[in-house]
């Protein structure tokens, strides 16, 4: 998956990154249901162990415009896994108590601790990116976030959090499919917004923040993975592989019994 790492943003340009990208990924739909099923149960297995260890942490950002497929993917790769392990936050259009703090203040109480792994739907990364397209703080206040993230995520990884961010990037043409889809579907009419429309209007506009907020916050201790994401199949895989590439470097292992279990017999 190093294919899709950004960790230098200095030349970074989202227009070459392409959402229908399958290269890594020599079968098809069919073939992907059965890798994807290998690689969650191989994925259940670290966190168990990741869990019992309890000497790291884990936070998995995932951004992406609307229909990108944040919560599709959580379902599907993290089906399996311990949920006494794993928290999951939304987050959405902050309240007025949330307002009237720092813009971290409402993320930061979220953040892993040990044995955890805490995964991020939509995130501190909002505060450059609709704050932005829709002007909702003065330009000086939200350019100077760039730099507090970049200082907030140094911190996490000093203090011993591993941290993973994905862009879950879809094409115009792949939204509009997913929005028509919605509209289609009865079952899928809660999720749409007429609002929806709205912002798709101002997908140049997101699409530049995307790429000047993955600019200046590419790191190596926090790493962007453009996930090509046209194909859902395929957006899976890719998180889940690079999930499991980072557990499987982690040096896991069960902590020693507390008491000395030799001779005991459970009558």
């Amino acid at each position: 998956m190093k294919r899709y790492r950004v960790t230098d943003g200095k030349d970074f340009t989202l227009a070459k990154w392409d959402p229908a990208d399958t290269s890594a990924f020599a079968g098809g739909k069919a073939d992907a249901r059965a890798a994807l099923a290998k690689m969650t149960a191989r994925l259940d297995e670290l966190q168990e162990k990741f869990y019992a260890d309890n000497r790291h942490k884990l936070l998995v950002v995932l951004q992406g415009t609307d229909t990108s497929g944040k919560g599709g993917a959580i379902r599907r790769v993290f089906e399996g896994v311990n949920p006494a392990g794993v928290d999951v936050t939304a987050f959405k259009a902050p309240t007025e108590t949330e307002l009237a703090h720092d813009f971290l203040w409402r993320v930061h109480p979220h953040a892993p601790g040990n044995g955890q792994i805490a995964i991020f739907d939509r995130s501190h990364y909002e505060d450059v990116l609709i704050v932005r397209v829709h002007d909702l703080v003065p330009p000086k206040r939200w350019r100077t976030r760039y730099a507090n993230i970049r200082n907030f995520e140094k911190m996490l990884a000093d203090e011993g959090t591993t941290i993973l961010k994905f862009f879950l990037h879809i094409s115009k043409d792949e939204q509009a499919e997913r929005l028509r889809a919605r509209l289609d579907d009865p079952t899928k009419h809660w999720k749409f917004r007429i609002g929806d429309l709205e912002e798709r209007k101002l997908w140049d506009d997101y699409q530049d923040a995307y790429q000047e907020a993955i600019r200046r916050t590419a790191a190596t201790h926090a790493p962007w993975f453009i996930v090509p994401a046209n194909r859902k199949w395929y957006r899976d895989l890719v998180i889940c592989q690079t999930l499991v590439d980072t557990l499987e470097g982690l040096d896991l292992r069960y902590p020693e019994a507390v008491d000395d279990l030799s001779g005991v017999v459970v009558e």
